[in-house]
């Protein structure tokens, strides 16, 4: 499976990004203007297939670029989890010199292996930091 992180807003379609969110429990109920308001205010990644030319991955940061960033709306395609892609964007985002030396932070349910990977803890059952 061939494939490229995108870095930026502007190299996504947003109806592939809605299509991607409404896939979450976390913002299937976020209007368009919502998330086209938040791609807008945040630094915005995306897994694409060449092959396919579809956008099967999705995540936001927010940072001050100072102390602190906020790792947000990660999301996989359901039909393409478990392939590593997941992996590859996080992965992708914490290699970026931006964030380096910075405390992350994201709120998720699931995927607490994933993100323990990169050196986040489970502060409850929901915030990781790192």
């Amino acid at each position: 499976m061939k494939y490229r992180i995108l870095d930026g807003s502007e190299k996504m379609n947003i109806d592939e990004v809605i299509r991607l969110l409404k896939m979450t429990y976390w913002a299937d109920q976020r209007s368009a203007e919502q998330i086209r308001k938040s791609m807008n205010n945040s630094s915005c990644y995306g897994v694409y297939l060449d092959d396919e030319k579809k956008l099967v991955g999705f995540a936001r940061v927010i940072s001050d670029y100072a102390t602190t960033y906020y790792l947000s709306d990660v999301i996989i395609d359901t039909s393409y989890q478990h392939r590593g892609l997941g992996t590859a964007l996080v992965s992708y985002i914490e290699s970026l010199s931006q964030y380096a030396g910075l405390r992350g932070i994201l709120i998720t349910r699931d995927a607490h292996d994933l993100y323990r990977k990169f050196g986040y803890d489970v502060l409850n059952d929901r915030v990781m930091v790192k």
